[in-house]
């Protein structure tokens, strides 16, 4: 078979049948940054999107406004300890501030997770990103971390407000400094709970709200069932049944996991706090709620992959 070449004057040489057109691609010969850039990137693209940062101003709105609601009820709370005569401390332990403020942060993961994750889905981006060095664990690894740092710091700023105002206050030291770190890991564990539970309900489908929908089901709905139940075994003298009955829900496995070992008041009907012992198998269960989130959503993203 015969072939011309097009040449860069335009030159016609050979036969009609088929031409080869230099279009001025040239290879690439820079650094390959290589998987590890690639994670780095989408962490912190996602990390910036959850509080609406490169993105339209509107997007900025909820986000901002809800973080802005935590810091403004633990400065508020700061003020009233330091004005009231005799203060001595903080009005709520550390751990406390995030169950107080659970309809706030479950707002704010019911509209990030969706916008994590379920663009990509909705618009077919996920293979686009598999096609390049990041792999299908980097994804989910990284859109996990981000959405857990972004409740991180959504949790975790107020307890900075109270820490820093109750040193201004001239509280005692040590046990504000203790009180905080108990907060700090406390409020770790709900990020990283939250945000493997919401990840992977947004994620089962590309439509937002139906993703939204499902969050708020997980964290509001289970809520309002085992609080329901734990009051109703306590008005009828079933109160051994209140800590385990705590084990069916995201917020009150919280709860009791920093009862048991994080010295926090208990919020269960009667005060009822699980021991250590009990304490041990909510702590099983959030490992395990976490661990099976992942293993879900790596299991989703292959589906999705190329």
């Amino acid at each position: 078979m015969s072939t011309e070449t097009e040449t860069e004057t335009g030159t016609v040489t050979g036969s009609e049948t088929s031409r080869i057109h230099n279009i001025g691609y040239r290879s690439y010969d820079g650094p390959r940054l290589g998987r590890g850039y690639a994670r780095r990137s989408l962490y912190s693209q996602s990390l910036r999107g959850a509080f609406g940062l490169g993105r339209s101003a509107k997007s900025k709105v909820l986000p901002m406004l809800l973080f802005g609601v935590m810091c403004m009820i633990a400065a508020i709370i700061v003020a009233v300890a330091i004005a009231t005569p005799g203060s001595t401390a903080l009005p709520m332990k550390y751990t406390a501030f995030a169950i107080y403020l659970q309809a706030v942060i479950g707002l704010f993961l019911a509209a990030q997770a969706p916008q994590s994750v379920s663009r990509d889905l909705r618009f077919k981006s996920v293979p686009l990103y598999f096609s390049r060095p990041i792999e299908r664990v980097d994804y989910v690894v990284a859109k996990l971390a981000a959405m857990a740092t972004a409740l991180f710091i959504l949790t975790g700023a107020p307890l900075v407000i109270l820490y820093a105002g109750a040193l201004l206050g001239k509280f005692d030291f040590a046990d504000q400094t203790k009180g905080f770190g108990q907060g700090l890991v406390s409020v770790a564990l709900l990020s990283v709970l939250f945000a493997a539970l919401g990840l992977l309900m947004a994620a089962l489908t590309p439509r937002r709200g139906f993703g939204v929908a499902a969050v708020i089901a997980v964290l509001t709905i289970t809520y309002g069932a085992v609080s329901t139940v734990q009051a109703i075994a306590w008005q009828t003298g079933s109160a051994g049944a209140i800590e385990w009955l705590g084990l069916f829900s995201p917020i009150t496995l919280i709860g009791g996991l920093q009862t048991a070992f994080l010295g926090a008041n208990s919020a269960f009907p009667g005060a009822a706090a699980p021991d250590a012992g009990v304490g041990v198998v909510y702590l099983i269960v959030v490992l395990a709620l976490v661990a099976g989130s992942y293993a879900v959503l790596m299991r989703r993203y292959r589906r999705v992959g190329l």
